[in-house]
């Protein structure tokens, strides 16, 4: 359960950080309303503070959440923008996931 907990909080921020960057990009290089700034600014402040209900460290956690938004990165762009990944973007995600999960889920004896 612990684990689902994790991934749902990794996956809430990094609609968090991936919508406000979103707007953000969206209303300075095309010229979208101030108003998309803003939203965008205040998401990736939301974004901020939904990291932190993770229970790992702050290494760990931003350290996986690096892999997971390579994923979700992908993602939002194939869905939002039209984006098709390769088969390397693909692999690489992958590649990116599974080192991520290594990082965050190992059993430690500590």
């Amino acid at each position: 359960m612990a684990v689902l907990k994790s991934l749902g909080i990794f996956l809430l921020a990094g609609i968090c950080e991936i919508g406000g960057g979103y707007l953000i990009w969206r209303w300075i290089r095309e010229g979208k309303p101030l108003w998309y700034g803003i939203a965008g600014g205040i998401i990736l402040v939301l974004y901020g503070m939904v990291a932190t209900l993770q229970t790992a460290n702050f290494a760990r956690t931003y350290a996986t959440y690096g892999g997971i938004f390579i994923v979700l990165s992908l993602l939002w762009a194939w869905k939002i923008d039209g984006f098709r990944p390769d088969r390397y973007d693909i692999i690489g995600a992958i590649i990116a996931l599974i080192g991520v999960c290594i990082i965050f889920y190992a059993p430690r004896n500590i």
